[in-house]
Formats: structure tokens, sequence, C-alpha cells
């Protein structure tokens, strides 16, 4: 059994480096049309040269599992901007695949809360279904098939029994370029681990069990009961199984994430994967980004000395 460690979009330990400025729609109004392109030109270009320093970055530190940001290319899916930024940085995105893919790197994106393919309103399951095949067409562009981008279920509106059979209807109207990428997840609120792992089953895409969603959110029964179907959800694919692990920033069931990840709870979450003996990667959602995945190492190392470590990011039993 193999763990890989990862992190979202932000390296602290690399200041004034970032993957995601923005240009706003309402400042874009104000460009002349020269200016706009321009402007939308140079922020993306600054994004893309920061991205390759932070997969750099996290080469050389042996960090093989990364969350790219969905604000990568401004204004992308904006309905009244619509420029062509797939031509024009086409080189830049195969070099990035190239990054990735020579490295041996697992990365994949997670749309916004605005993202709903069983909303009740039907122009935000349209809207939904372009930002989606934005994060799709990157993939592509990159030249990156393993990408995979990870989505909550969404709206309860109705009920969650007719919220859930909208949303499997609502999926299978989408392209498949954009189907195929999806893995979903259980929230923290609505959609507890076994409503969404049913779902993931109905459908045939795999499941991301978010290990503190499910202490937010369940029917009172245990992590360990539902572990193993949700690992299964991934038996056809070439990656192995992907988890989210964080850490309440005060109360237990506190929805928002702490800076760092509490390592006793961490452990004790992969005493219960252990006996399963799967291959896991597991993205560390913790405010201090990278920080916290390398103190979360230090942390596992004093809690359990007998773990053999195969890099920086990595352990094995």
């Amino acid at each position: 059994m193999r763990v890989r460690l990862g992190y979202v979009a932000i390296a602290l330990n690399l200041p004034q480096i970032t993957s995601s400025s923005n240009i706003t729609y309402t400042f874009y109004q104000k460009l002349t049309t020269e200016e706009k392109i321009r402007k939308l030109k140079q922020v993306t270009y600054s994004n893309i040269v920061d991205l390759k320093k932070i997969l750099k970055y996290n080469i050389d530190n042996e960090i093989h599992f990364y969350r790219i940001t969905s604000a990568l290319i401004p204004l992308a899916t904006h309905p009244d901007v619509n420029w062509d930024y797939r031509k024009m940085f086409d080189v830049d995105f195969k070099i990035l695949g190239d990054i990735i893919k020579d490295n041996d790197m697992r990365v994949d994106t997670h749309p916004d809360q605005f993202n709903v393919i069983n909303s009740v309103d039907n122009k935000i399951v349209e809207n939904t279904k372009r930002n989606l095949l934005f994060h799709a067409n990157l993939f592509e562009d990159m030249d990156y098939p393993l990408g995979k981008m990870v989505l909550h279920l969404g709206s309860a509106a109705g009920g969650k029994d007719i919220a859930l059979k909208r949303f499997e209807n609502n999926f299978k109207k989408y392209p498949k370029e954009i189907t195929s990428k999806l893995i979903l997840e259980n929230d923290d609120k609505t959609f507890t681990a076994k409503e969404t792992l049913k779902l993931c089953k109905n459908l045939g895409v795999p499941m991301v069990l978010d290990v503190h969603h499910h202490i937010c959110n369940n029917e009172g029964y245990r992590i360990g009961e539902v572990l193993p179907s949700i690992l299964g959800t991934w038996d056809d694919e070439i990656l192995p199984p992907k988890l989210h692990f964080s850490s309440p920033k005060d109360a237990p069931k506190d929805r928002k994430h702490a800076d760092f990840i509490d390592g006793h709870d961490f452990v004790e979450f992969i005493e219960i994967c252990k006996p399963l003996n799967r291959d896991i990667d597991i993205m560390i959602e913790a405010k201090k980004k990278d920080i916290a995945l390398f103190r979360l190492v230090e942390s596992i190392k004093s809690l359990r000395k007998e773990w053999k470590w195969v890099d920086s990011s990595t352990f094995e039993f």
C-alpha cells in the first residue's frame, strides 16, 4: 500500500507566485478592444509561467499530486468574452502537459460551488456545462488524458431523491468529454458519502471521499463501512483512488478548514485504510497548503516511526 500526499493550487513557499491572477468583467468592459486582448494575454501568460514554476517546485520537492487552479485563464468561460485562448497558448499548454507527464505527476481540478449539474434552473445547468468544458479542454490541450475534475452533487431542491435523479438525468445529457472526466465528492451539509456512492455506482464514475465532510455529514455509520465500496469505484481507473483530508478550524464539526492537519486524526484514518491494502492519493485541504503538507509529513514521522518513506511526500507499508 502506497500513500501519496498532495496540496491545492497555491505554493506558499513561493512568495509572489500565483497562477490565479484574474481580470474582473467590470474592469474588462472599461478597456478598448486592443487593450482587452492585450490584458487577457498578459495575465494568462503570467499565470502559465507561474504554474510552470509551481510544477517545478513540486518536482524539486518530490510532490507528485497537485490541484491546478480553476482560475488559470481569466474570463475563459464568460459568455460575453469568448476569446481564443486555446489557440493563442496551445504550445504553452503542451509544455505544461509534458512537464506533468515526464515527471509522472497527477494533477486535477475542482470547479467551484457555482457549478450545479442538478440545478432546477436550466440556465445554471447550461453555464455549468460551459464551465466544465473549460476544465475538460484544459486537460485535452495539455494532452493529459488522466486529468479529472472533482464536483459536488449540488442542489437538493425538491428533496434529495428527486435531486439525485435530476443529477443523473442531466449528467447523461452532457457530452462525453465532460462526463468521462468527472469524479464526485460527498459534501459537508447535504449529500452523504452513502448517497454520493450510490449515484457514482449508477453513473459508473469514481467517487472522491472527503473524510472531514463525512464527519460533518453522515447518518451514524462509520467511515470504514463505506470505504471499501468507495475505493471500488476506482477499479477501472488507471490512477489510484483519490481522497480529501482536512482538519476543522475550531469544533470537530466545523466545516471551515484549519491551517494545518491534525496528525493524530490523519494517522488514525490511515490505520483504517491499511487492511484494504490499496494505493491512495490524498489531497490535503488546509489553509497553509504546501507548508501544511510538509508539517503533516513531520507529524506522521513522529507518530509512526516504523512507516517507510519512499520520498518527501510518499509513504508505504
